[in-house]
């Protein structure tokens, strides 16, 4: 079954008082490329999702997303330090009296809480580091589950594409068999008509007579060619049939179907089998293209 380089997954998980949205994007590329947009507080596990997303996605473009955001309550990261607060207002209370001055007590907290250490950071909260990954990755890897679904269904589309395009080079070959029959006494009544002069010439020569033979059986005979081309097409639909098809594979293929339908058109020296190569070779660079969005 074919693979698109294309395609497209997102999905949510929440557990724990945690919402995680992970999106995964693909494009066609000729190499793997990554990037990841994530929080800073899992910079960490970077890596570890790199290798999940090369196991799993193989080839192209990828572009990972994730966003977080708390369900429930909200545990504050930074607190006051009551106690040393309460110390500091009690000192700058006193020192007001002492100094028989009036201050008001919003005034003391104000400055209390800009005082060393007023402060607390809290520790960090492993237990919930390792709960708030691991539905992280559960996102992560619906969200790739998905996009591998949308890549089959777009193989799927281009799987029947390539079955049309060959079926069009098919036909033309059909038709270019039909048209050599047509061509192949015009090319007998050349060659005997060059027989024939250098038959009746003077200075004739039976070696210039035998290359002059195998010229034209060369130039003009396309039957090695034809069931070459047949062979490379049936091929073709062979491996795209399998589990081992593969853009690089296909391209290959590709490549000696566009040689035999090149030799073809140089050597037949017709009008209307040039008309069909051309038509084939306009289906031939539609597979080409499209075989650069398979993995």
């Amino acid at each position: 079954m074919l693979k698109s380089m294309t395609g497209f997954g997102n999905a949510t998980v929440e557990a724990g008082g945690l919402s995680v949205t992970a999106e995964v994007k693909t494009l066609n590329s000729k190499f793997l490329d990554i990037y990841c947009r994530m929080p800073r507080q899992f910079s960490d596990k970077e890596i570890e999702l790199r290798a999940l997303l090369t196991h799993q996605l193989e080839r192209g473009k990828v572009e990972l997303s994730l966003n977080l955001a708390r369900t429930n309550a909200v545990r504050p990261g930074v607190t006051i330090n009551r106690p040393l607060v309460a110390a500091y207002v009690a000192d700058l209370k006193e020192t007001a009296n002492t100094m028989l001055m009036s201050i008001s007590d919003g005034d003391v907290l104000q400055l209390a809480l800009q005082q060393p250490n007023a402060y607390l950071t809290e520790s960090a909260d492993h237990t919930a580091d390792v709960s708030d990954w691991e539905t992280v990755l559960a996102a992560v890897q619906e969200a790739i589950r998905r996009c591998d679904g949308f890549r089959k269904q777009d193989g799927a589309v281009l799987e029947g594409k390539f079955q049309e395009y060959i079926q069009v080079i098919t036909d033309r070959l059909a038709d270019i068999e039909e048209q050599d029959v047509k061509r192949m006494p015009a090319v007998r009544d050349r060659m005997r008509n060059s027989v024939r002069e250098l038959l009746e010439s003077e200075s004739f020569d039976h070696n210039r007579f035998e290359q002059e033979l195998v010229y034209y059986v060369e130039k003009f005979d396309i039957s090695e060619e034809k069931v070459r081309l047949k062979n490379h097409l049936s091929y073709f639909l062979e491996v795209l049939a399998t589990e081992e098809a593969n853009g690089k594979k296909l391209n290959f293929i590709s490549q000696e179907i566009g040689r035999e339908i090149n030799t073809i058109g140089s050597k037949a020296n017709d009008s209307s089998i040039q008309r069909f190569v051309v038509q084939m070779k306009d289906e031939l660079e539609k597979i080409k293209e499209q075989t650069m969005n398979v993995i």
